[in-house]
């Protein structure tokens, strides 16, 4: 036990500089030197609604302190396990660099930083911004393809272009169907008369993409869910804030009622951290303007220590079956 009259430095939540999860910077990407690369992307000239997610990593990292845990990880009471230790680097990269007005300057800002990230060896963790800069994170995976693409959102964001707009936050997942190092599409949580055009349904079933709703999914039950994924490939996951239910995430661009719900979506994550190689992932939509008592920010930053929980403990446990820690990482 510790010694009760022994001062302590607490880093409490409120202190210190504001990063995700307080984790130490990297202000210059040629020096990263990580396993695991948070980054934001503040953009959003993709809505077609509600802007305020160029806010969302600020966002974010502010909820994210309230989960942080300093270096010694953190206790998981349910599951018995300690999780986030001392074993893996995992640093704050600050923001990609925005250019108002030009979304695509942005998204080659963008696409520029994860092909960085990504050169050096780290697994990226992209807190958006909105659903638009996806399609660019994308791009910037092509060295870690051929890989899955696994969705959790309330739409399905397969328009091919809005009066010629093809890279807003309508679009993103049509224009990763189109990389040739992205491979099956599984859109998760996907609901609402409000989600897609029929002929944008119809062109991401002829596509193959796996589709299911909350409801479906809740029928199935995550285990049957999780069969869907083919096992032991590579997988990149997009989270859209708003593919769980507004009760718990308000404060987004384009809420959607019916979604899941945090117990739904952690379970799912893990699930998928246990079945194959998660390569990165992002969460996007997150829209501080509207998240008046932040628990929005909490939630997102709370599902995505969560996913970095379970990808670096499956990682921890294949190097305690005897595989090196480059082997994992590659």
């Amino acid at each position: 036990m510790s010694n009760p009259n022994e001062k302590q430095f607490l880093n409490l939540p409120f202190t210190g500089i504001c990063t995700f999860g307080k984790y130490p910077i990297c202000a210059d990407l040629d020096q990263l030197d990580a396993d695991v690369a948070v980054i934001g992307v503040p953009n959003d000239m993709g809505t077609q609604w509600k802007s305020g997610a160029r806010m969302g990593p600020r966002g974010i990292r502010e909820g994210s302190t309230l989960y942080s845990f300093g270096l010694e990880g953190a206790y998981d009471i349910e599951k018995d396990m300690m999780y986030l230790g001392p074993k893996w680097k995992v640093v704050d990269c600050g923001d990609v660099d925005m250019v108002h007005g030009d979304i695509m300057q942005c998204h080659d800002n963008t696409e520029e930083a994860i092909r960085k990230i990504v050169s050096k060896g780290a697994m990226p963790i992209i807190l958006g911004g909105d659903h638009s800069i996806t399609a660019a994170v994308g791009k910037g995976l092509e060295e870690l393809g051929p890989f899955h693409v696994i969705q959790i959102d309330a739409h399905l964001d397969w328009a091919d272009h809005r009066s010629g707009m093809r890279y807003g936050h309508g679009s993103c997942i049509r224009r990763l169907s189109e990389m040739d190092h992205v491979q099956k599409i599984f859109q998760f949580g996907i609901r609402g008369i409000s989600s897609s055009k029929k002929e944008d349904v119809d062109a991401a079933r002829e596509y193959g993409s796996v589709i299911l709703s909350p409801r479906q999914m809740r029928k199935m039950g995550i285990e049957q869910v999780l069969e869907q994924i083919p096992a032991g490939e590579k997988y990149y996951i997009t989270m859209d804030i708003d593919g769980l239910d507004p009760s718990i995430a308000p404060a987004t661009g384009t809420p959607s009622p019916g979604g899941l719900l945090y117990d739904e979506v952690n379970e799912l994550l893990e699930g998928i951290a246990k079945r194959g190689q998660v390569i990165g992932f992002d969460m996007v939509e997150v829209a501080p303007p509207y998240d008046h008592a932040g628990i929005t920010g909490q939630v997102a930053a709370r599902l995505s220590l969560d996913l970095l929980s379970f990808v670096l403990k499956e990682k921890e446990n294949a190097e305690e079956s005897g595989m090196e820690k480059e082997e994992i990482l590659s």
